[in-house]
């Protein structure tokens, strides 16, 4: 019942609040759109207008004090748009008198609001608001999806479906889907849903979610439980580029981006570039920012961070990319965010400081080395060095296959007082080489979060990387490096360190992935069929993915080796065809079981290859090329 009532006075407070509304935007001045980031956010106030905050609903779990909200983001072309989220802190608060520091966490495309970013963050001393810019909703029994959105568009009130949820009124800020079809979000271009009438950044979702973010900033500074002189911002994806947007309001102290913020550079318009591109927020950013950027991520491409480093204003800054992965983490690079949080807002941790590194190109033998003098402030678990030949000088999303799909060689570094060296064997002088070091640090306490995609997550473990390092293929040719790797049917042996250039984003299975197939070092012979030899405990299915084709291996089981040699009509993908050749293959995967999309009939469907492994983890030896005859 009480729901019931919230819905109808929040109905009630939209059908009135809208008479005498002001604009929450001055008019543009004939018709002249902002070219710049000063004139973009002229005249916007964050903290201007009234939030009227609305409770849709609230419960409490484990300590924690959690509710559906909406408050008000503006008023534009003269309806109202409010925005809804998640809010949690936790109860105790209340009760001793506390501060607490407040974070806006931000979804990305596709995403939702979720309540366990709020839950988990509370039990950790923090605040936070979970805002749905694209109108999803994920909480118990408030769960709004693409399609309760809908029903909320078209007015859809006696649907059991229906909930209450951002409401963008005359303008679009939805994504995945917008409101009105033809919608493209970061577009700037002018259409019946847009603010302005011509080309202007303010007709932009990217704008329009990064001033809601604000207005929640607003929200969080206001709730009593809240210090608003300790505020954050995070997000993933869409989100990243949004904390990016979000960060240069001066009310925000820390910032931790994943996959986003660093990229969106290369827009058609030159109006969107010069407002809406990331180096133009970037340079506005004066707070202290993590950069969360795994080594093949297409959104957030690592070859941008070093100038993403150079073009912001603050001088603490760190950075934490996982070798192999894209748009996905491990445990102990999510953790970063939190960690930062709990150094800049609480107050409760210190990261060590950023390894310092040379590439080392004037060597006696040709080959480059890669030194890195690691931070001592804490225990050192691991030094690790890895780099790769398939970097681009200018990446654009044009390139996007060879960025998720670079393969990056492990280095073995070797220690000595205190300092770490690599050799970087490589297998062209004509390609850049593009090298960085990640420092794996112990954690004093186990810390528990929500990840990317809201997956709740423990470390024991955290993890600091250096800033990318980039030779050019004049400097390789002017210090005269050689080229010592050679190419190799051997593509992995199974020793000690192999699973380093290997990847999964669940480590406590034994599945693994790996994009040397794609290196030229591995580059399959056009006569080959691919080799391994494997012992199970158990007769098993091993499922050997390449790509988007898999071969289904029935394994016997034992103390014995089992060969297996499979050639490329051996794997299918999901509508049964063969793979015809090995060229231009990208991925190798070994599993027990994988998920194949359909292709025929436009309607997405899977099927499984595979099933539930049996037993203790298989073994593998020698995967490699094995020649044919012609």
């Amino acid at each position: 019942m009480k729901q019931c009532i919230a819905i109808l006075l929040s109905t009630v407070c939209i059908s009135f609040g809208n008479a005498h509304a002001t604009e929450t935007l001055p008019a543009l001045r004939n018709e002249q759109p902002p070219k710049n980031f000063t004139e973009m956010w002229a005249g916007f106030d964050p903290r201007a207008e009234p939030l009227e905050t609305e409770t849709l609903k609230e419960w409490e779990e484990d300590g924690v004090v959690l509710r559906i909200v909406r408050f008000r983001i503006g008023v534009f072309k003269g309806e109202k748009a409010t925005l809804a989220a998640v809010y949690g802190y936790p109860k105790k608060s209340q009760i001793n008198g506390e501060k607490l520091p407040g974070l806006v966490q931000i979804h990305g495309g596709g995403q939702y609001a979720d309540y366990k970013a709020c839950l988990l963050n509370a039990k950790r001393g923090y605040a936070t608001v979970s805002i749905a810019w694209a109108g999803r909703i994920s909480a118990p029994e408030y769960h709004v999806d693409p399609n309760a959105v809908k029903l909320f568009w078209d007015g859809k009130t006696t649907d059991p479906a229906y909930k209450l949820t951002t409401n963008w009124g005359a303008v679009d800020g939805y994504h995945a889907p917008g409101r009105n079809p033809g919608n493209v979000f970061p577009s700037a271009k002018s259409a019946a849903w847009t603010l302005d009438k011509v080309e202007s950044p303010r007709n932009s979702g990217w704008y329009l979610c990064a001033l809601a973010a604000r207005r929640a900033l607003t929200f969080l500074e206001r709730q009593s439980e809240v210090d608003p002189q300790r505020l954050g911002v995070y997000g993933h994806s869409m989100g990243g580029k949004l904390t990016v947007m979000t960060a240069m309001d001066p009310r925000v102290k820390a910032a931790a981006p994943s996959c986003g913020g660093i990229s969106d550079r290369d827009n058609n318009s030159s109006l969107f570039r010069s407002t809406l591109g990331d180096d133009v927020s970037l340079k506005q950013i004066s707070c202290p920012i993590i950069f969360l950027s795994p080594s093949n991520d297409f959104h957030g491409r690592i070859g941008d961070l070093p100038r993403a480093v150079k073009e912001i204003s603050s001088k603490e800054w760190r950075v934490t990319c996982s070798p192999h992965g894209n748009h996905q983490d491990l445990a102990e690079y999510e953790v970063a965010t939190l960690l930062w949080f709990d150094q800049y807002l609480k107050g409760a941790f210190a990261f060590p400081q950023t390894p310092e590194t040379v590439l080392e190109l004037e060597t006696t033998d040709g080959v480059p080395a890669f030194i890195v003098q690691p931070s001592p402030e804490k225990p050192i678990l691991s030094v690790d060095v890895f780099y790769t030949q398939h970097g681009h000088s200018n990446e654009t999303p044009q390139l996007r296959q060879n960025t998720m799909s670079r393969f990056w060689h492990h280095a073995q570094a070797t220690e000595s007082s205190g300092t770490w060296t690599a050799k970087l064997p490589v297998s062209s002088t004509e390609k850049p080489l593009w090298v960085y070091a990640n420092v794996v640090y112990p954690l004093e306490a186990e810390v528990t979060g929500a990840g990317y995609y809201y997956g709740v997550y423990s470390a024991k473990k955290f993890n600091l990387s250096s800033i990318l390092q980039i030779a050019t293929p004049d400097e390789l040719e002017t210090a005269r490096i050689q080229a010592t790797l050679k190419p190799s049917l051997l593509i992995e042996s199974f020793d000690t360190n192999w699973e380093k250039e290997w990847f999964t984003y669940k480590p406590a299975e034994w599945a693994r992935a790996t994009h040397k197939i794609y290196d030229e070092t591995w580059k399959a012979p056009g006569n080959a069929k691919l080799a391994l030899k494997v012992r199970a405990a158990e007769a098993n299915h091993l499922v050997v993915r390449i790509d988007d084709y898999a071969a289904d291996v029935d394994l016997i089981g034992g103390a014995q080796w089992q060969e297996i040699t499979l050639a490329p009509l051996d794997f299918q993908n999901g509508d049964g065809e063969p793979l015809a050749n090995w060229e231009g293959i990208k991925r190798l995967k070994l599993s027990p079981a994988e998920r194949l999309n359909l292709k025929r009939g436009g309607i997405r469907k899977t099927r499984i290859v595979g099933r539930n492994w049996r037993g203790t983890s298989p073994e593998f030896r020698n995967l490699r090329w094995q020649l044919t005859s012609p």
